[in-house]
């Protein structure tokens, strides 16, 4: 486990303003366009799209607008183009970092990916460069409140997942990359409160920063977030509860 709770963070971003929220809502919504034109509206054939529904659900994207983002990606011609792309740095002290893009225009994330890396003590790397210090696995987290770790273990392995791990205030539950909307939604209807579920590049080492460092590595992660084209950023450092 890392040394930080995974809670506290995702708790820190559901708690940002609206304007904060409406910029998740319209990234989930750009990788629901780009799952339904790849593997088509039906999440029952479509995995990927049952990923990400069950992403969006854990996010608190109301029904009404998955409903609607996959009827118009499902449209002829509906929304834009978008290309997923990986990208691969070093934050502060060498914290390793996975960036994952979904972009109608290449040139203009790759040039804003490398200038947030610069910017803040890191470097842009190539393909391979870090992603060796990551597993792909789906991840679960449900609300550890009120909850018996006996009882959620055996659902959750009933469910389908391959491990429980208790964190500070949630159950991190480990699954199969392709069986993390089986297993939320299974832990949904049994009373549970996920609170994120999908796929994730998980560190296998972590590395802690030191003074400035901290405040350099917090800033870049905000610039990423803060950037449309950023779906998502992965990262091994350690003590990020204590950027503030």
């Amino acid at each position: 486990m890392s040394g930080h709770s995974k809670w506290s963070t995702i708790k820190r971003k559901k708690e940002k303003t609206d304007n904060a929220r409406a910029k998740v809502f319209t990234k989930i919504g750009r990788e629901i366009a780009v799952a339904v034109k790849e593997g088509g509206p039906d999440p029952a054939g479509n995995s990927k799209l049952k990923d990400v529904i069950a992403k969006a659900k854990a996010a608190n994207v109301p029904n009404d607008n998955i409903d609607r983002i996959i009827k118009k990606a499902a449209g002829e011609g509906g929304g834009d183009n978008y290309e997923e792309i990986i990208y691969e740095g070093y934050g502060p002290s060498g914290v390793a970092v996975v960036v994952e893009a979904l972009t109608d225009n290449r040139n203009r994330t790759a040039g804003d990916v490398r200038h947030y890396f610069d910017k803040f003590g890191g470097n842009m790397g190539q393909s391979g460069s870090v992603m060796f210090m990551f597993t792909r696995q789906g991840v679960v987290l449900v609300d550890g409140e009120d909850v018996d770790e006996d009882k959620i273990m055996e659902d959750a392995l009933e469910a389908g997942a391959d491990d429980v791990i208790p964190d500070e205030g949630v159950f991190d539950i480990r699954t199969a990359v392709n069986a993390v909307a089986d297993v939320s939604d299974t832990l949904t209807k049994l009373g549970y409160t996920v609170v994120s579920a999908q796929p994730e590049y998980v560190p296998s080492t972590y590395t802690a920063l030191q003074g400035d460092d901290i405040t350099r590595m917090g800033k870049m992660l905000e610039m990423f977030e803060d950037n449309d084209d950023i779906q998502a950023v992965w990262h091994n450092w350690e003590n990020e509860d204590d950027y503030e």
